[in-house]
């Protein structure tokens, strides 16, 4: 499994990031 770690500042796009994933079935923690 590979684990990806998102990390930045408010607004700096992680659940951006985070909901592309999941629309790919990419499961997240």
């Amino acid at each position: 499994m590979i684990k990806v770690a998102l990390t930045g500042n408010i607004g700096s796009g992680k659940s951006t990031v985070v909901h592309i994933f999941s629309t790919l079935g990419i499961p997240i923690f």
